[in-house]
């Protein structure tokens, strides 16, 4: 068959995935099954690793439209392989694509035109009826992976995911088409074809677990050598190992349970409840959440409930807690869907309903309703649109279940390692072999010994010995308050070396200080003013704004909402009252919030002025009922409410957010002249700046005419009232913090959704950037009347005003940027940008976005989609990226980066592998250094398990060169007695107290570890050879045998001659030879281990870590006890013979000249000078390039030392970054001068040079 075009699943979407057909083959099958009987079911397990093979080893390819078995893989840097079964099913009912409507043989292709209107039930029951009467059945093809049901869509001829009713359905057809509820027959329908509303997590059984970890390639190879060893006959060596892998095993699926166990316990806490659910007849009916479906009318209870799907709110409102999405336990206003007919504008209105976009109109699954509100006679209905893993909770548990994995040069290098030993052992292998069969060995024995050499390159402790670091890790972490559910980013958290942070929350405090306010008067300001609560200020338009624009309720008696709504409105005095429920079912409509100062005011009539109320005579009873609330949104960054004053025939609006933004909405001649320049002022200073503005509606928006207006007709046409400055202040750790990292050479980085000048503010006064440092902002436009997207480049001088009067303002000049020439010159610079100019920046110039975000510092109104990106533009230029955020909007964020650290205890938290108990960011530096620490453990760990497989190798290979071998004690006493204790102990170093400019390797294959891995085998064989062949060459050598008495213990020798002469048809292990390797080898296992043990400046010195101290101490003490004094017992034990006393004390001078050669190489000619001059570890450290040490990088090629040769300009770094940076440094034309432009010349498709032009 003709090569089908690739498919693609989920396109260019963040699991996007490449799709193929496959059916069954019988001859392909019967082959499989003969090759596994010939390889013992080797094969089989080679098909079960790899699924790919699996799927082209039993299968033929054809379409996917007949497809038995669908083979997918993933398009990520990975390309993971996934197979999964087509399934069949057989309905009576119509095409699962297909509408039910009248024009039956139109086919779509999402979900709307499954969904029909109550006005065709009656025809689809009637089509159903007929097609069962004829029998004919209706096939659905769909297969599951990750919990998702893929169904086949004839049009695209391929499989699609049903969007349920979140793409492409109108906020008119939600209340038109799909507000009446659902017949039992529909239901029963999507119910198949959705299957059961639960977010289900699994817990395997211990046989699942079991079988999968036993199939493990680890444990395959494990059971490979321990037969192998059973048939040499080391019969304690393999129980030994056997005992080992069975506690590992156990240890193992004990872990992974307990994980699945909570993850379930945490999922299904409110998985299945019983629901109200309005059929289309309107009766109301009981049911389990489970049988819930996309269409659903789900009836919301008064006293509140646990979303069980995600659904759109039909009517009323509702107070929701959403924490397990946000990490914020602050309660959200819900309010209904607006519905577009209903409205003055009619269907102009109308949007495409989108569950992430309209999130003030969406309750999603899990959240919990706190209370409701409602009309008379009329319930709380939301519309199921999302059920099961489609769900918002769905999709984060799935997260969880299935998480990316992380691309980390250390596992990739360790896998090349294991390669290399196995090359190795293979090379032992032939000459094993060759060696046997020159010296007539038995074939079987020629097999077994040359298996056995095999076994003994690759250590079986390697993965738990590079687990316990981690392990002890874990620990310290959970010490100091941070929790990790990711243990494998531990290692990385070491080669972090940029760090972003979100602003309030994380680098500042929670709450919001109230400075002043600045009110309007006269189309200027009036001086600032700090008390609020004044009488002559109770009437004003500036006060009503505070205290209606907001949307707090009361929850149990006491005042909650979003906390800067909650410190504005304490700032009143004013006092909040809600209608109980008892009243609001006494009336027509929901019953109005009422707000009031604390104490009624009996004032004399005064003649009040434009700006305030329009009213003569003050009512004895003052108070102002908020009749509808559009609730804040990010993404619009505003938020209004309409209210009526107690006996007042008009409406007004009020509306609060960004100073930008509601300075657009204003009428232009009510906004101050000097309003830029204000806001200026007090953004440069850090104080976070709200703006307020108010509408007088007309006396014909009646109260039902209220509740269908659109928002954009509230929020336009507004009078510009005055200013609310806030003060964000600085956590106590903050700057401190972001010192350490800077001295440490990690970059630090602001993402916010704060002002930009109130964001550079705070990076100043924080230290992420220093005083003399010059701040550029990158202001983006996008294409306007047939001009391109530009780029205004803006110097920010760094002199902070005091805030003053609009006569002040009015009088003073900005300070000017300073020229270009002086800016160009400067060394030491930061970029900053708004999410406005970072979404043109990736659209229109993605050739300057690795530019900008290389010296880019601060990131202002950044929604959390673009904070994801920003992380992703970092990653994409090779930095190691760090996340700390509360965890409210920067879970995409904390997920994407390489190390994400949430400072919120919630539910949320589990979005990011680190979760710090404490809220500041002094958990980050305790993590980069437990993650430094962690890495350089597993480095030596590795390193050592290398050192010892060779080690042992060498022993092994030189002695069968005589046919002599290491007996099974001697195995189990090295093995056990020496390489566990060494490695579990070694790795118990603490972290260095202190962070320092110097940097790990990112992988093994590093020229540091090599060279240090290299000279260590090095040394140890020339040593080990050399006394193997030393001790032939004594004038009282002769080749060992029972009888013969080389040494003055006649004692000893007897009892190793009977011992001799017992089993002297057992291998040749005892000898002159054999304990002459085996004490210098066992020597040199303690060598390395210390020489590898490593502290300062990443773990702290090993002579701290006792337990590593005491059992190198007790090991070495007992093996030089045992060479210069034999011991009867333990050498009969240990199949060791006695040699003179001269040879004992020639192997203890052979050990020391050994270990000070170890010594001398690795701690002073590799880490005080290589480790320096070629590795650039002081000077460059993280290589975190400013412009200075750049210049210093390439003023480095006029040098004649060896590490001019490492640092040429010709020798390029990996690092995308460092390369970028060195190109830039030596670009007259960047950093852009002032009073320039950036024009893009190409078109938004196209990714091309831009042009820079000069505006004079």
């Amino acid at each position: 068959m003709a090569k089908e075009e690739n498919k693609y699943l989920n396109k260019e979407g963040e699991d996007e995935m490449e799709i193929y057909g496959y059916k069954k083959c019988l001859w392909k099958l019967v082959l499989v099954a003969v090759g596994a009987v010939c390889t013992g079911g080797f094969l089989l397990l080679i098909l079960y690793w790899m699924p790919e093979w699996s799927v082209k080893a039993t299968c033929t390819q054809t379409s996917l439209e007949e497809a038995e078995i669908v083979l997918l893989r993933t398009t990520d840097e990975f390309k993971t392989w996934f197979w999964a079964k087509v399934y069949t099913l057989f309905s009576a009912g119509t095409k699962t694509m297909e509408n039910f409507g009248p024009q039956n043989n139109k086919i779509v292709e999402n979900y709307e035109d499954i969904c029909v209107d109550q006005h065709h039930l009656e025809h689809n029951k009637k089509m159903l009826l007929r097609k069962r009467s004829v029998n004919e059945t209706l096939k659905i093809r769909y297969f599951e992976h990750h919990n998702v049901k893929y169904f086949w869509n004839n049009v695209l001829q391929n499989f699609k995911v049903l969007k349920e009713l979140t793409e492409g359905i109108s906020w008119s057809a939600i209340h038109t088409h799909h507000s009446k509820g659902l017949n039992k027959d529909l239901e029963e329908y999507r119910k198949l074809i959705f299957g059961s509303n639960e977010v289900k997590v699994k817990v395997p059984s211990v046989f699942e677990l079991l079988f999968n970890e036993v199939l493990n390639p680890f444990y395959i190879f494990q059971l490979f050598s321990i037969t192998v060893w059973m048939f040499e006959g080391y019969y304690y060596y393999a129980v030994a190992i056997i005992i080992m892998s069975i506690i590992s095993i156990v240890t193992s699926l004990h872990t992974v349970r307990k994980q699945f166990i909570m993850l379930h316990d945490m999922v299904a806490a409110h998985c299945t409840i019983r629901v109200s659910v309005c059929r289309a007849n309107n009766e109301i009916e009981e049911t389990l959440s489970t049988d819930l479906v996309p269409g659903d009318i789900l009836v919301i209870p008064a006293h509140g409930i646990t979303m069980p799907c995600d659904s759109v709110l039909l009517s009323g409102t509702c107070i929701v807690n959403e924490s397990m999405l946000t990490g914020e336990s602050i309660p959200q206003t819900k309010i209904n869907l607006p519905n577009p007919i209903k409205t003055s504008n009619s269907l102009e209105d109308d949007e495409i309903y989108s569950p992430e976009k309209h999130k003030r109109h969406t309750l999603f699954c899990g959240t919990s309703v706190i209370q409701t509100r409602f009309y008379s006679g009329e319930l709380v209905k939301a519309l199921v649109v999302r059920t099961g893993f489609s769900t918002t909770k769905g999709k984060l548990v799935r997260s969880i279940l299935y998480p990316k994995p992380m691309d980390f040069k250390l596992y990739r290098d360790a896998y090349i390692f294991l390669l290399c030993l196995g090359c190795l052992a293979g090379i032992g292998f032939i000459y094993s072999i060759i060696n046997s069969v020159l010296n007539e060995v038995r074939v079987h024995a020629i097999i077994i010994n040359s298996l056995d050499i095999i076994t003994i390159t690759v250590p079986p402790a390697l993965p738990a010995a590079l687990t316990a670091g981690i392990v002890f890790v874990q620990r310290r972490l959970k010490r100091i308050g941070i929790s990790c559910i990711s243990p494998q980013r531990i290692n990385i958290c070491g080669q972090l070396n940029l760090v972003c942070f979100d602003k309030t929350g994380t680098l500042t405090e929670e709450g919001l200080n109230i400075w002043g306010i600045q009110r309007m008067e006269d189309n200027s300001f009036l001086p600032s003013e700090h008390n609020i609560c004044r009488e002559g200020l109770v009437k004003s338009q500036f006060v009503a704004c505070m205290a209606t624009c907001h949307t707090l309720t009361k929850i149990d008696g006491k005042l909650s909402g979003d906390p800067l709504d909650l410190k504005i409105f304490e700032e009143t005095g004013w006092v909040l009252e809600e209608a109980t429920e008892e009243e609001t079912a006494l009336h027509n409509q929901i019953i109005p919030t009422v707000v009031r100062p604390p104490k009624q005011l009996h004032l004399e009539p005064v003649a009040v002025k434009d700006h305030e109320m329009e009213v003569c005579d003050v009512p004895a009873s003052y108070e102002i009922g908020i009749v509808r609330q559009f609730p804040f949104s990010s993404s619009l960054q505003r938020m209004s409410v309409v209210a009526r004053i107690l006996g007042e025939k008009h409406m007004d609006a009020y509306l609060k957010g960004a100073p930008e933004v509601v300075a657009n909405l204003c009428k232009a001649e009510t906004v101050p002249e000097c309003f830029n320049e204000v806001l200026k002022i007090y953004t440069k200073q850090g104080f976070r700046v709200i703006a307020l503005a108010h509408k007088k509606l007309g006396h014909r928006l009646t109260w039902h005419k209220v509740q269908n207006v659109s928002r954009d007709t509230i929020e336009s046409n507004m009078e510009f009232i005055g200013l609310i400055i806030m003060q964000n202040k600085l956590k106590p750790d903050s700057p401190g913090v972001l010192e350490e990292l800077r001295k440490a050479n990690i970059r630090t980085v602001m993402v916010t959704g704060d002002n930009i000048l109130t964001a550079i503010s705070v990076a100043r006064d924080s230290g992420m950037i220093l005083p003399q440092d010059t701040v550029i902002i990158a202001e983006a436009l996008p294409p306007k009347d047939g001009q391109a997207a530009k780029i205004v480049w803006i110097p920010i001088d760094n002199i902070s005003r005091p805030p003053c009067a609009a006569s002040e303002v009015n009088n003073t000049k900005m300070e000017n940027n300073g020229s270009g020439d002086g800016l160009h010159q400067m060394n030491h610079y930061h970029f900053a940008m708004d999410g406005k100019s970072f979404s043109v920046v990736t659209e229109y110039f993605r050739d300057l976005l690795s530019k900008l975000v290389l010296h880019g510092t601060v990131f202002a109104r950044m929604a959390p989609d673009q904070k994801t990106q920003l992380v992703e533009a970092f990653q994409n230029i090779d930095y190691y990226v760090g996340m700390c955020g509360d965890g409210a909007n920067d879970c995409g964020a904390l997920k994407q980066a390489h190390s994400g650290i949430s400072l919120s205890e919630m539910e949320a938290s589990v979005a990011s592998p680190f979760t710090s108990k404490f809220s500041n960011i002094a958990c980050v530096p305790n993590l980069i250094r437990e993650g430094r620490a962690a890495l350089m453990t597993s480095f030596c760990v590795f390193k050592f398990m290398v050192l010892y497989s060779i080690i042992q190798y060498l022993s092994v290979t030189t002695l069968f060169s005589e046919l002599i071998f290491l007996g099974d004690f001697q195995f189990l006493f090295i093995d056990l007695a020496m390489i566990l204790l060494i490695v579990f102990t070694m790795s118990l170093n603490g972290a260095w107290k202190e962070l320092v400019p110097q940097r790990l390797p990112s992988g093994l294959i590093s020229a540091a570890i090599l060279i240090s891995v290299i000279s260590q085998i090095f040394i140890s064989a020339v040593f080990q050879i050399t006394s193997f062949y030393m001790v032939k060459q004594q004038t009282w050598y002769e080749v060992w045998t029972p009888n013969l008495d080389a040494c003055s213990s006649s004692k000893l020798n007897d009892t190793l001659k009977q011992n001799s002469t017992n089993s002297q048809h057992e291998k040749n292990t005892m000898n002159y030879e054999n304990t002459t390797v085996f004490f210098i080898s066992c020597f040199q296992y303690l060598i390395v281990a210390i020489v590898f043990s490593k502290g300062k400046p990443f773990r702290q010195p090993s002579y701290e870590n006792y337990p590593f101290v005491v059992t190198v101490l007790l090991l070495q003490v007992f093996i030089f006890f045992i060479m210069l004094y034999p011991v009867e017992a333990i050498y009969e034990v240990l199949k060791l013979v006695c040699v003179p006393y001269k040879w004992r004390i020639t192997m203890l001078v052979i050990i020391i000249i050994n270990a000070v050669t170890s010594f001398v190489t690795e701690v002073i000619l590799l880490d005080l000078t290589s480790w320096k001059l070629l590795f650039k570890r002081k000077e460059l450290g993280i290589y975190h390039f400013t412009a200075k040490n750049q210049q210093g990088v390439l003023h480095q090629k006029n040098k004649g030392c060896l590490s001019s040769i490492f640092r040429s300009g010709k020798r390029k770094s990996k690092a995308k970054y460092i390369n970028l940076a060195q190109e830039l440094s030596v670009d007259p034309d960047w950093p852009p001068k002032p009073r320039t432009i950036t024009e893009a010349n190409k078109l938004p498709n196209e990714n091309g040079p831009c042009q820079i032009v000069t505006i004079m």
